[in-house]
């Protein structure tokens, strides 16, 4: 049996850890040639040794979304290594709490830096290459947090509410484009990863201005109706999903995996 995205090159950002970690092992497993690039060098080639040492393919790129040079660079080396690019999935991300009069303005311009020009020059810079080709898929990690906003979350909302927006006007662009490529976003809910040790970190120091439980168990209990947090592998699953010629009607679309969170 064919597996799904054979021989297609799939490239990741935040790859070293946690969902971006959990995809690239997947798509490699359904026989993506890999591109994991994050800021931490350390985890990221290890990601790409777990990889090659179960046959697959993968290489991987110390890479600062942020920044315009580093993303000409990884183009450049996608260019040069493969020719083309299939998926990009512009997953890179950081989290930070604090209320809005008391946020330095350098943490609300971090946040933006990461979590929305990451976003944006990825688009900007995959376009080219993609378009050579004839065709391409681009998933844009999002959240909850962008379509329903929190008190003592408002960069981190603000941030996300960006990258679901933009990511409509990218697909609406590319269809009166028709060049192949479709552009949607993916909204995970309360999963258990890394990026909750920061934020729940941050709040646990002003905890009387939280209006809710400042635990993943206290806001599960609060507010996901099927009552515990998502999986990695069921975020995992939709990229897998969205990526794959089963969406194929798919483009400027919101793809919300939260428990019914955003439902009420």
């Amino acid at each position: 049996m064919a597996k799904r995205f054979e021989g297609r090159v799939v490239c990741i950002t935040g790859a070293a850890k946690g969902i971006g970690r959990q995809a690239a092992l997947s798509f490699a497993e359904e026989g993506a040639i890999l591109v994991a690039t994050d800021i931490e060098t350390e985890p990221g080639q290890a990601l790409v040794s777990e990889i090659e040492g179960k046959g697959g393919q993968a290489h991987f790129i110390a890479h600062d979304v942020s920044s315009e040079e580093a993303w000409i660079g990884v183009m450049a080396d996608i260019r040069e290594r493969h020719g083309r690019l299939d998926v990009l999935i512009n997953n890179a991300g950081i989290g930070m709490t604090g209320l809005v009069h008391e946020m330095e303005l350098s943490l609300w311009r971090k946040m933006m830096s990461v979590n929305v020009d990451g976003v944006f020059l990825g688009v900007k810079h995959a376009l080219p290459l993609m378009r050579a080709a004839g065709t391409g898929n681009i998933i844009n990690v999002s959240s909850v947090a962008g379509i329903r906003s929190t008190a003592n979350f408002s960069c981190y909302c603000a941030t996300k509410a960006a990258v679901r927006s933009f990511t409509k006007s990218a697909a609406l662009e590319c269809a009166a484009a028709q060049d192949g490529i479709r552009v949607n976003s993916i909204h995970p809910g309360i999963i258990s990863t890394a990026i909750w040790d920061t934020l729940i970190g941050t709040s646990e120091n002003e905890q009387d201005n939280m209006p809710r439980d400042a635990t993943l168990a206290g806001m599960t209990a609060e507010g996901v109706p099927f009552g515990r947090t998502g999986t990695i592998q069921e975020i995992v699953n939709g990229m897998l999903f969205l990526a794959s010629d089963e969406s194929s009607y798919m483009t400027g679309a919101e793809l919300v995996l939260d428990g019914g969170l955003t439902a009420g």
